[in-house]
């Protein structure tokens, strides 16, 4: 794990939680000796500041640095990527030709979007594959992203949707998870219990969605009586464009990724 950074970090340790790796067969590498110091002991691993040593003794090199990090870092490295070895980067906007083109080489590329969620084994990554990435190592690429929740695989056209979706769009659900619980505060219900209801009902209507196959709008039927109390809620949802605002809000955050990837 070449940057065991804030995303990184995350899923370092799910990956080392879930025992998909031996701990003597992991190496991961910080910028600075103190923070190696530091993260060798809490994660009891071997950690370094040299990314070319990490990579000469690897076969999977996942790239955890900041996107425009990631060709400077791939350089650095490139007398350790020989045949066979598996690169897999979850750098935002990063194209998989960027890094093939900064390893001067063919290489094998895998492009990563996890979430947050990942920490809590709840995560969604989708993967998509370079030029040079047999069905093997897609396959290996999905092995490792599902010990932390759900991967799919799509074309690398789509991956700046992605991040303004699934990347981003935990941040828009707590904000609701936020709004549903200060609702449930103004109408009188203590903070701790209404985060609860909120929090929960979230994850069980995902659940809902993920364990039925059903269509959102057919749920939301069910729960919606003539006359009663959530179609009354709903009026007030569409009147206040909580829908288009959402829209909105991924459709922003792809826009964002796509200039992001074309700096």
């Amino acid at each position: 794990m070449l940057g065991a950074g804030k995303m990184g970090g995350i899923l370092l340790q799910a990956f080392l939680k879930s025992g998909l790796f031996p701990r003597e067969h992991v190496v991961a590498t910080v910028a600075h000796e103190t923070r190696a110091k530091v993260l060798a002991k809490q994660l009891d691993l071997s950690v370094t500041t040299d990314n070319l040593a990490a990579a000469e003794s690897a076969d999977i090199i996942l790239l955890g640095v900041k996107p425009l990090q990631v060709a400077d870092l791939v350089r650095g490295i490139a007398p350790a990527l020989g045949k066979g070895k598996l690169l897999i980067s979850f750098a935002a906007s990063v194209r998989t030709a960027a890094i093939e083109e900064a390893a001067g080489r063919e290489i094998a590329v895998v492009r990563a979007m996890p979430n947050t969620p990942a920490a809590q084994g709840a995560g969604i990554t989708a993967l998509c594959r370079g030029r040079y990435v047999s069905d093997e190592q897609l396959a290996v690429a999905q092995q490792i992203f599902a010990t932390v929740g759900r991967t799919v695989v799509v074309d690398e056209k789509h991956m700046d949707a992605v991040t303004g979706l699934s990347g981003s769009g935990p941040a828009f659900l707590y904000i609701i998870i936020e709004a549903l619980a200060e609702a449930g505060v103004n109408v009188g219900l203590p903070r701790e219990t209404a985060t609860l209801l909120a929090a929960q009902t979230t994850f069980g209507a995902a659940k809902m969605v993920l364990e039925t196959g059903a269509h959102p709008a057919l749920l939301k039927d069910e729960v919606t009586t003539p006359a009663g109390c959530t179609v009354d809620g709903i009026l007030e949802l569409e009147e206040g464009g909580l829908r288009v605002t959402l829209i909105k809000a991924v459709k922003r955050a792809t826009e964002r990724a796509r200039e992001l990837a074309n700096s």
